[in-house]
């Protein structure tokens, strides 16, 4: 028998394009673990920058095509699809002492104003990225309107305390939380002005024992006020995703949220348009609140358009019974564009570390 070697399966992956980088996946160190059995058979690891890469499928299939194609002898081909998420804090000087050095990315997800569902989007983000196999945080920022807990269905969940006297967050659905909703009762108000709101959110960046994580998401709360700004201040942002609805009261305060995170230089990943429309029972969209409004808003902004999620009754349910829709109804429309658009916004994430996004920052790859 004729043996395959492992020059020959090199020699085909070098005909594998990843699909945004336009670079072949050996030269891009995507390629590990190559293994010829006597019989031939043939296995090899693809290291992708997320668990979550949308291309993870198009990936696989276009290296057994070629080495089929380059490597006719090989007989049986497995492909190992793993991850290691890239940072997007690597153009930070590795000596400098920063908050959150575990933290591989920071993301902000942001609103012009409020009632546009951004809480719920990033609680079911985060939700969506532990699935896929990521290590996920998701802080609540919105001070004076805490969610997280009943979200997550946590109203009398406290945090611990570990040995250096820091915040140990709960944990549930594979993500780790911090709320100022878990520090203080449910009926009180928060009652704060901004130099003390800003104080708290240091707290949960300084004083909470995150660990190693791919992804620590902040739920912002609208505007583009005091936490928005100490949290640009304090942390490198590896970028911002903005949450809008279709309608134009809306896209006119995203604007300006737009423009304070291009003004203080953090990337952003792009935008969603949340509720876009109903689905009718006879499966006819009913655009509540205008037709594809965030989608031209996006393009006229040249920034991703990260997918438009419609409006359901799964979202206020999962809302209300502390379960995220993509896990209460993962085969629902809602929680499938939900899922859609989390696997897009890890690709943005990885192609801004590349230095190739659309508002490119430094750093690293997408999916390699």
């Amino acid at each position: 028998m004729h043996k395959v070697e492992e020059a020959h399966i090199i020699a085909a992956l070098q005909t594998v394009m990843e699909p945004d980088l336009k670079k072949d996946l050996v030269s891009l160190g995507m390629i590990q673990d190559i293994r010829i059995g006597d019989d031939n058979r043939v296995s090899f690891s693809v290291v992708l920058t997320t668990p979550a890469c949308p291309l993870k499928n198009q990936i696989k299939q276009a290296c057994i095509d070629a080495v089929r194609t380059y490597a006719p002898l090989a007989d049986e081909i497995e492909v190992n699809m793993t991850s290691k998420v890239t940072s997007g804090c690597s153009h930070h000087n590795a000596t400098e002492e920063r908050p959150l050095k575990g933290v591989k990315n920071i993301i902000a997800v942001a609103s012009g104003k409020g009632g546009v569902g951004k809480s719920t989007f990033a609680v079911n983000l985060a939700v969506s990225l532990a699935e896929s196999g990521a290590s996920v945080g998701l802080i609540d920022a919105d001070l004076y309107g805490p969610s997280i807990p009943t979200m997550f269905g946590m109203h009398d969940a406290k945090p611990g305390i570990d040995d250096r006297k820091n915040l140990v967050p709960v944990e549930k659905y594979g993500v780790k939380l911090m709320s100022i909703g878990f520090l203080v009762e449910t009926d009180t108000a928060i009652i704060w002005r901004g130099p003390m709101a800003s104080s708290a959110i240091k707290q949960f960046i300084t004083d909470v024992a995150w660990g190693e994580l791919d992804y620590l998401i902040f739920d912002m709360p609208p505007g583009t006020g005091d936490i928005q700004l100490t949290l640009v201040q304090t942390i490198p942002l590896t970028g911002a995703v903005i949450v809008t609805t279709p309608q134009d009261v809306a896209l006119a305060d995203v604007s300006k949220a737009v423009s304070m995170f291009r003004k203080v230089q953090v990337p952003i990943l792009g935008l969603v348009e949340n509720m876009s429309y109903y689905e009718l029972p006879d499966g006819a969209k009913d655009y509540i609140f205008g037709k594809a409004g965030g989608e031209k808003f996006a393009k006229a902004q040249c920034i991703p358009f990260l997918g438009a999620i419609p409006i359901g009754r799964e979202v206020g349910e999962g809302g209300d019974s502390g379960v995220p829709f993509v896990l209460a109804r993962p085969d629902s429309l809602t929680a499938l564009a939900m899922s859609g658009s989390a696997r897009e916004i890890a690709r943005q994430i990885s192609l801004t570390n590349a230095g190739v996004g659309a508002e490119p920052s430094c750093g690293s790859g997408c999916c390699h």
